[in-house]
């Protein structure tokens, strides 16, 4: 039993990274089928709020804490940054690209969480200290992989089963490929993702109810993306239309396991392990992306592709090895601030006795009624 406590967020984590990669390759062939990135981020995130909004009702009907006006503003604006902008631009980029390469770009999310941290001072950086330097390094190491994605080509790396299946090329060729766009697109989305992580964190520790806040956070984000599509698909009513496909698949899945489920279990273990341990595993669901999506999507790789994943893993472990060390420091510190009390404590004390006994010997009766008192 011990074993498999320790086991569950080890577990949880790689489940939802394959998870997350079922959800890129979906969507991936649902896009080339023609449907509606806004569409999609408003039935994502519909489905997955009416999903989770009874467990919320039921499970934290005690737990819940008081709504206010600045929790009420937080959630409306975590609904705009991931659910709306985030997915629109990840989505809408990855008709230029390829799911391969779009998972890889969002490594960049870790450093560019520490960025924007860094910029807003939440984050506390000493140039003078190791680990400080690592996380900038990181930081640069991984904007540094994502162009060599964008700017280098290479030579395709052939793989057997890419070549078998030509209707599958048909169909990605409809969708024409433009790298640097979609790359520019990717990086926008990264920004607000980052700054969804931040916001999320500040905001459950005044909302501590997960599904509550998961089921909101979603509704809103649906409520917001339909202003943005009445707006920017005016003239295409077609896209509001369910049907059995793909795409209604599509809706169902990336809803229900990447926005709900993935919210919702990233946040119980971010309180336990940290956001550093949840992002150590996100090159594991860029891996399992690559290898789906060539069998799938039948998807080509080539070497430049490949060598930027490489840069931008190297530069995500970089950062993260820079904040597990800024951990231990601020630990270290801590239990210094803690000892030294209790050593001062005690220093004042031996000082009150000595300063007692002085006194004690140097007082000119002390002698004399002792002397009495004996005699």
């Amino acid at each position: 039993m011990g074993f498999l406590k320790h086991a569950n967020p080890y577990l949880a984590v790689i489940f939802l990274q394959i998870g997350f990669a079922g959800s890129a390759i979906i969507a991936k062939f649902a896009l080339n089928k023609g449907m509606s990135h806004y569409a999609f981020a408003i039935y994502r995130n519909l489905f997955a709020g009416l999903a989770f909004a009874p467990f919320a009702v039921v499970l934290e009907r005690k737990v819940r804490p008081r709504m206010t006006i600045s929790v009420i503003w937080k959630i409306i604006l975590l609904g705009l940054l991931e659910p709306v902008i985030d997915q629109n631009l990840y989505y809408a980029a990855m008709k230029y690209t390829t799911a391969t390469f779009a998972t890889a770009m969002i490594n960049m999310v870790p450093a560019l969480t520490f960025l924007l941290a860094w910029i807003l001072r939440l984050e506390q950086v000493n140039l003078r200290r190791l680990h400080s330097q690592a996380k900038i390094a990181g930081t640069i190491i991984t904007a540094g992989g994502a162009m060599i994605m964008t700017m280098v080509g290479g030579p395709v790396i052939g793989l057997p089963w890419t070549k078998a299946d030509t209707n599958v090329h048909s169909t990605i060729e409809a969708n024409p490929q433009n790298p640097l766009k979609g790359a520019l697109m990717i990086t926008a989305g990264c920004f607000c993702w980052a700054g969804f992580y931040i916001l999320q964190a500040i905001t459950l520790k005044s909302y501590s109810a997960g599904l509550s806040l998961t089921s909101m956070i979603c509704i809103s984000g649906a409520l917001q993306g339909i202003v943005l599509t009445l707006v920017a698909e005016r003239d295409n009513p077609n896209i509001w239309f369910i049907h059995l496909d793909i795409i209604l698949l599509c809706y169902v899945y990336s809803g229900i396991i990447t926005s709900g489920i993935t919210y919702y279990v990233y946040g119980l273990i971010m309180r336990a392990k940290g956001p550093v341990f949840v992002t150590a595993f996100n090159p594991l669901g860029m891996v399992v992306v690559a290898i789906m999506s060539t069998f799938i999507l039948a998807e080509q790789l080539n070497f430049g592709r490949v060598f930027g994943a490489i840069i931008i893993v190297l530069g995500l472990y970089v950062v993260m090895w820079g904040k597990s060390k800024d951990k231990t420091s601020s630990s270290k510190a801590n239990n210094i601030d803690q000892i030294a009390p209790i050593d001062q404590q005690l220093a004042d004390e031996n000082l009150t006795k000595k300063s007692s006994n002085d006194e004690e010997n140097d007082h000119p009766m002390k002698g004399n009624i002792v002397g009495e008192n004996v005699v």
